[in-house]
């Protein structure tokens, strides 16, 4: 027998409708969020940025491909890694479905990480991926933009991510514990992969203008991974206990 509470089709169905309620207002109040995310005044970009892409190097402008929007995924990625961070990698399995129809939309979709194109490309490859990845490598891009960390934010304990300060250090006892789960996700020390972050970030371009509009962080993320939103429906829901997603190639069970 379930330990969850059961009941009659009519009990479920009142309790059914007392949510629809719920989900309503949160649709209603997610509808305002947004109104409110595009009234967010626009910053102009005037720093010269630089990334090399498969068609060549490229500026910011370039990334719009002649479309007024531009969307970026800070995908975790560092020089360093031998891999993409997982997170990262089960976000970006949804990306090629929607890039074709963001395109159609006034909309070009990127990622762009630290790591040099060759790693980007060999990785893209391994995981049969097709959206555009470029690469910042040697750029002040990520930094910028709030998901690249200095060495000396990291020695001061200062990390500034997510419009806030975060102590991302390993606890005194834990750094090798932490070292050896890092190295197991993506080959590196504890602190060159944390000194990395996930984000997103979009701009709108005019006049040959480009403009800063938006940036999301940590949780901010959760919405764009598609796998949470079903899981969010299941009966257990995220029924989460540590790092339970795996890279799309990793599973024993394909």
């Amino acid at each position: 027998m379930t330990s969850h509470k059961t009941g009659t089709r009519e009990e479920w169905l009142t309790a059914r409708l007392e949510l629809l309620a719920a989900e309503k207002e949160l649709t209603r109040r997610g509808d305002e969020l947004s109104r409110q995310r595009r009234e967010l005044p626009w910053v102009r970009v005037d720093k010269e940025y630089s990334f090399e892409t498969d068609e060549g190097k490229a500026s910011l402008a370039d990334l719009f491909r002649g479309r007024s929007q531009l969307l970026i995924y800070h995908f975790m990625f560092g020089p360093d890694f031998t891999a993409g961070c997982p997170s990262c990698s089960a976000i970006a399995d949804g990306f090629n479905g929607s890039a074709v129809h963001l395109a159609n939309h006034d909309v070009t979709l990127w990622a762009v990480s630290r790591a040099p194109l060759d790693k980007l490309q060999t990785y893209k490859r391994r995981m049969g991926w097709s959206f555009p990845w470029a690469s910042a490598y040697g750029s002040d891009f990520n930094f910028d933009f709030g998901v690249a960390h200095t060495k000396e934010e990291w020695e001061a304990g200062a990390v500034r991510y997510n419009f806030g300060e975060e102590d991302l250090r390993a606890p005194a006892g834990q750094e090798s514990s932490l070292d050896a789960f890092s190295t197991s996700l993506v080959g590196t020390n504890w602190e060159t992969f944390r000194r990395e972050g996930p984000g997103m970030s979009a701009f709108a371009r005019q006049d040959g203008v480009v403009f800063h509009t938006y940036s999301t962080y940590g949780r901010g993320l959760d919405i764009l991974w598609g796998g949470y939103q079903w899981l969010d429906r299941t009966p257990l829901g995220r029924n989460e206990s540590g790092l339970w997603w795996r890279r799309h190639d990793e599973y024993d069970n394909q």
